[in-house]
């Protein structure tokens, strides 16, 4: 079996449960200006928001335009021209940073990985909201560094968001390199973009939808799929953590 002994983890929807911290930071930001959130406003928004993130992954967009345009589609659709734009794209993103909720309890298995393997986040959120959210869980205590792309410079799945990250990991080894995340569009085409072994993480059990490029179908190399976190340890033949 092959080993490794770096382990990159995604965070949102991986390491921590996003969906649930997006729905809080919703609804209590659209409380703020008086309005009751709704079951279809959460799914809109979900869309709206999914459709921004590909975009910058593919460098349509730009960070601050994927922050506050989500928004004001948002609202456009929903005829809310009340709203200040800016204000609740800020309002937001704060109560985004201050709730966590981890998956598969996380925060014990990456506890329990420390010292046996090197472990750090790779993120494209918010520098400001995933350091906050990575804080208050511990973390960051725990983890070896963050490489979050708005201090990288490149967004996942670039190879050159890749390539910075492996120039800041001390005797980095490429073939000793796992990448483990959610996303099939950022992590694992980021993983193969940046040559190393892919653990796409999928609890759901999505079928695998390969991202569309303008010279086709992009298939992409996994080398492990997993339904829960600890299943890591088979990989890493750490069964007796």
């Amino acid at each position: 079996m092959k080993t490794y002994d770096i382990i990159l983890w995604d965070v949102d929807q991986t390491l921590l449960d996003f969906e649930k911290s997006q729905s809080y930071a919703l609804q209590y930001s659209l409380e703020q200006f008086g309005i009751e959130m709704k079951e279809q406003t959460l799914a809109l928004y979900q869309s709206i928001n999914d459709v921004y993130w590909k975009r910058l992954e593919r460098g349509e967009v730009s960070r601050q335009e994927l922050l506050t345009g989500r928004f004001r589609t948002l609202f456009e659709q929903l005829s809310l021209s009340s709203i200040p734009v800016k204000e609740f794209a800020d309002m937001y993103q704060k109560a985004l940073g201050s709730v966590y909720y981890f998956r598969d309890d996380s925060y014990e298995l990456c506890c329990r990985l420390k010292g046996k393997v090197r472990q750090y986040a790779v993120t494209n959120g918010v520098s400001a909201t995933q350091r906050n959210k990575l804080r208050l869980s511990g973390l960051d205590q725990v983890l070896d560094d963050l490489f979050i792309s708005e201090e990288i410079g490149f967004p996942k799945p670039g190879r050159e968001y890749f390539e910075e990250c492996f120039r800041r990991i001390p005797d980095f080894r490429r073939e000793k390199t796992l990448i483990i995340g959610d996303s099939l569009t950022s992590d694992i085409l980021g993983g193969n973009n940046a040559e190393i072994a892919c653990c796409w993480y999928n609890p759901e059990g999505k079928c695998r939808e390969y991202p569309q490029t303008e010279s086709g179908r992009t298939e992409l190399k996994i080398d492990y799929e997993i339904k829960n976190l600890w299943e890591i340890r088979e990989i890493l033949s750490c069964r007796e953590l």
